[in-house]
């Protein structure tokens, strides 16, 4: 294994040390803060997101969402302008790791910059 195999992380694993059961939460956000430039998009059409007035950037409420969250997360991130597009946030399924929302590639690969 290269020393770049090991710095790259499955999107389920990152900050998961806190993550509820797959089987209850099965969708994982991960969200760019640093591309973030505070267009309030998400928070529009999601109640996962918030806008936090103070530092003028969106934040979720959960990074983990069942089901029931699924569509309206997926809209948050496909509606996100950062990125030209790409979108700062991301919507993980755990059990595959593949990205669900935006998936700009079309091929489920994480468009994460790190």
């Amino acid at each position: 294994m290269s020393d770049l195999d090991a710095e790259i992380q499955d999107p389920s694993d990152v900050g998961s040390a806190d993550a509820p059961p797959v089987e209850e939460k099965p969708y994982k956000i991960i969200f760019e803060a640093n591309k973030c430039f505070g267009a309030g998009k998400c928070a529009e059409v999601s109640k996962n997101w918030e806008m936090d007035l103070k530092s003028e950037m969106a934040k979720p409420r959960s990074y983990y969402v069942g089901e029931d969250d699924l569509d309206h997360n997926v809209r948050a991130a496909e509606v996100c302008p950062a990125k030209k597009g790409d979108g700062c946030i991301h919507v993980i399924d755990r059990r595959t790791d593949e990205e669900l929302a935006p998936d700009p590639h079309g091929d489920g690969t994480l468009s994460v910059d790190w």
